[in-house]
C-alpha cells in the first residue's frame, strides 16, 4: 500500500466540517460546501441553482474590485461597500440587491452556524427598503385574446391553451405546473394534485366544469408517452419551464398584448386578482395558492384600488344613511 499524501485533498477538508476555520479554504471551496449542505437538506433545484449562480456572482464581483477571496476578510464594510453601493452605483434595483443579499446572509449564516467564521457579517446588514410596485394582472379581455391566439388545428396549439387556462383556473406556480402528472388530476372530485411546491407542501386545487372538459379534450390527443407529466412536447418529454415561459410569451405576442409583460406569474397574479373580485378571501386564497403566511395573500385582498373603489360604490356604509346635518 502506497504511503498517503501528507496534503489533506478538498473532500477530506469537507469532512472537517465545523473544525477548520475558513482561512483554510478558499471561498470557492467553501461556497461549494454550502451547496453540498443544501442538497444534503434537501432543498428544491430552483433553490440551490439559484444559491449557486448569486454567490459565483457575487465572488466573481468583489474578485474584480480587489477583494480578496477569503471568508474570513469579507466584513460588514465589504458587504455595504462592494456590494450595496457597488450595485446601486451600477443601477441595479433594490429588489435585485436584496436578493444578492439573501444569498449571501444564508451562506455567512451557514458558515457561522459550522464555526468556520467567528463573526457573521451579515448581522449587521438589512434589506434595502423600497417601494413596492403594482402588481399587473390581465383583464379579461386580454386573457381571452392570449386563448385566442393559440392555434387549435395543432397539438401544440392546444396543449398551450389547456396549460393558459389552468394557470387562470389555479393561479398555479410554473415549477408547479410541470410538476403535474397526469395521475394527480382527479376528475370526480375536481381537484389537481401539486407535488412539486415550492413549501413542500402537497395541496389540491380546485378545477370547474370547464377546465376539466379541456383536460379530458387535451388528455385524448396527448396520447400514451413516455413521461408521466401532464404536458408534453411533441417528441413526447416533459415540457420544460423555460418552454412553458417562452410559449405564453410567444402567445401574448401574436396577441399583441404589449402594455404587459405576460408570464405564468402574471397569470398567477390574474388569477388572484379575478377570485378576490369575485369574493374570495384571504383564507382561501391562501389555501389555494399555497402560501405558508397570511402576508402575501393579504397584498392581492388590498392590492387592486381601482376594483376596490369600484365596490365601494356598492357597499359605501353612508349609501343608505340620509339623516345628515350640515
Amino acid at each position: 500500500m502506497s504511503r498517503r499524501s501528507n496534503e489533506l485533498t478538498t473532500e477530506e477538508m469537507r469532512a472537517l466540517a465545523g473544525v477548520l476555520p475558513a482561512s483554510n479554504f478558499t471561498l470557492e471551496e467553501l461556497i461549494d460546501i454550502f451547496i453540498d449542505d443544501c442538497t444534503v437538506r434537501n432543498l428544491r433545484e430552483h433553490s440551490i441553482r439559484f444559491y449557486r449562480n448569486e454567490l459565483s456572482t457575487f465572488m466573481r464581483s468583489i474578485q474584480a474590485q480587489g477583494i480578496e477571496l477569503n471568508a474570513e476578510t469579507i466584513t460588514a464594510e465589504v458587504i455595504k461597500r462592494n456590494v450595496i453601493l457597488h450595485m446601486k452605483e451600477h443601477g441595479i434595483k433594490p429588489v435585485s440587491i436584496n436578493t444578492r443579499l439573501r444569498a449571501i446572509r444564508a451562506f455567512f449564516n451557514f458558515l457561522y452556524k459550522q464555526r468556520y467564521i467567528k463573526r457573521n457579517p451579515m448581522d449587521q446588514i438589512e434589506l434595502l427598503r423600497h417601494r413596492k410596485e403594482v402588481i399587473e394582472t390581465l383583464t379579461v379581455a386580454q386573457i381571452n385574446k392570449l386563448l385566442n391566439a393559440c392555434n387549435l388545428r395543432t397539438f401544440i396549439g392546444v396543449r398551450d391553451y389547456t396549460i393558459i387556462m389552468l394557470l387562470v383556473e389555479t393561479g398555479v406556480r410554473a415549477n408547479e405546473l410541470i410538476g403535474i402528472n397526469v395521475e394527480d388530476i382527479n376528475f370526480s372530485n375536481g381537484v389537481i394534485r401539486i407535488r412539486n411546491a415550492k413549501s413542500y407542501r402537497e395541496r389540491l386545487v380546485p378545477i370547474q366544469t370547464k377546465m376539466k372538459d379541456q383536460l379530458r379534450k387535451y388528455l385524448n390527443i396527448r396520447g400514451q408517452v413516455i413521461t408521466d407529466a401532464l404536458f408534453v412536447t411533441l417528441d413526447g418529454t416533459a415540457i420544460s419551464k423555460r418552454q412553458v415561459q417562452s410559449r405564453i410569451t410567444g402567445c401574448a405576442r401574436k396577441a399583441k398584448i404589449t402594455d404587459i409583460r405576460v408570464s405564468c406569474h402574471t397569470l398567477r397574479h390574474t388569477f388572484a386578482k379575478l377570485c378576490v373580485m369575485n369574493g374570495a378571501n384571504a383564507f382561501q386564497l391562501q389555501a389555494i395558492l399555497g402560501h405558508t403566511t397570511l402576508d402575501m395573500t393579504k397584498v392581492y385582498v388590498n392590492l387592486f384600488s381601482n376594483e376596490v373603489a369600484e365596490g365601494h360604490k356598492q357597499f359605501s356604509p353612508l349609501k343608505n344613511i340620509n339623516n345628515f346635518r350640515f
